[in-house]
């Protein structure tokens, strides 16, 4: 046993000595610099990539975020349009009555109480108004101007008589406008050249 230690010994040292080295102790070869360049170039162009993918990401979340906040703000200033557009109903009602009372008021039969229901509904259809216009809605006053399918529906045509063609005559029901986007559309009458 002593005897096999020491010629291991023995192989050990003079294998050191004239023998090849261990392959775990060669020093690695670095890599050459066209590889190195290689791969620089390679990871500037991930960079390169990574980059204009983050910019693209961030552009994206940007314009998100605007339409988001576009969406929000449309949902604030047209959130009340269904009940705009029953109120608008109830002015209608509230405008007509108001007319027929008016009607009713003649200075050869000044019926009193008649005239104060009369002064009563005006007083309330103004303060409607008022109302309306606090919260963005507004009554279209289409006569005589150009006709606009967006803002009107024609339900007949009038001889143009003293105007142009094309132009709104009358209107047979009154449209509005909620901060600048038609809710009713105003039912008119244009005017159009007779045909004689």
């Amino acid at each position: 046993s002593p005897c096999v230690f020491s010629t291991a010994a023995q192989q050990r040292s003079t294998g050191d000595e004239c023998g090849p080295e261990d392959p775990r102790d060669e020093p690695k070869h670095p890599l050459s610099d066209c590889a190195l360049e290689h791969k620089a170039i390679k990871l500037e162009e991930q960079v390169q990539d990574l980059t204009e993918r983050y910019r693209k990401a961030l552009a994206d979340s940007e314009n998100v975020r605007r339409r988001t906040q576009k969406f929000v703000e449309d949902a604030k200033l047209f959130g009340i349009q269904s009940f705009c557009r029953d109120l608008v109903e109830v002015a209608d009602i509230l405008e007509k009555t108001a007319e027929s009372a008016a009607e009713g008021v003649e200075p050869s039969n000044p019926n009193p109480a008649l005239k104060k229901i009369y002064e009563g509904l005006s007083l309330i259809e103004a303060k409607l108004q008022s109302v309306f216009a606090k919260h963005g809605l507004q009554k279209m006053n289409p006569v005589g101007g150009k006709y606009d399918p967006y803002d009107h529906e024609i339900v007949c045509h009038v001889p143009a008589e003293g105007m142009q063609p094309g132009t709104i005559a009358l209107v047979t029901q009154d449209g509005y406008k909620l901060h600048g986007r038609t809710i009713r559309h105003a039912l008119v009458g244009v005017a159009v050249e007779s045909q004689e």
